[in-house]
């Protein structure tokens, strides 16, 4: 007896491991996996450590934190690195080697969409902003980098007025 309950347990296990099988044949195909868009991700750097090496940075990824100086004009409409003034401005932020001045990190051309731009006219030198993008050229030896996100961190408070 004890041997036909085993051959009635293989038996069982047998056929519905057959059946799972032609199950599994004639069921609809299954649906086609969704591409998804794979996300961006980027390293926070050191605007100096990338100006010091731009190479290095060549067609990475990466995000700055940093003091606004000011939107620019610089290296629009440069052909090797072609941004068009139509579609893009610059913007520059501050060198943090330097505490007793306001002197921006030249070297470093940032490029940013005119309809973002717009959005943030208000920002003032000495702003904190964050901003990611990808180095596309060492042009000069220069940083040039698109901005891909932007985003203000903190502003300075306007100065008040003095009563008197």
């Amino acid at each position: 007896m004890n041997r036909r309950i085993k051959l009635l347990i293989v038996t069982i296990v047998t056929a519905l491991t057959f059946s799972g099988q032609v199950l599994a044949q004639n069921a609809a195909p299954a649906a086609k996996p969704v591409q998804t868009e794979q996300q961006t991700v980027y390293t926070l750097v050191n605007a100096l450590d990338v100006v010091a090496a731009p190479s290095k940075y060549l067609n990475k990824n990466i995000t700055i934190k940093g003091k606004f100086d000011k939107f620019s004009t610089l290296g629009l409409d440069y052909a090797p690195a072609m941004r068009s003034s139509e579609n893009y401005i610059t913007f520059l932020i501050q060198r943090d080697d330097v505490k007793d001045h306001n002197i921006p990190l030249s070297e470093m051309k940032i490029f940013l969409k005119r309809a973002e731009a717009e959005k943030h006219i208000d920002l003032n030198a000495g702003d904190v902003i964050e901003f990611s993008g990808k180095v596309f050229s060492n042009a000069l030896g220069d940083v040039w980098m698109d901005a891909e996100k932007f985003t203000v961190v903190s502003t300075q408070k306007p100065k008040e007025e003095v009563k008197q």
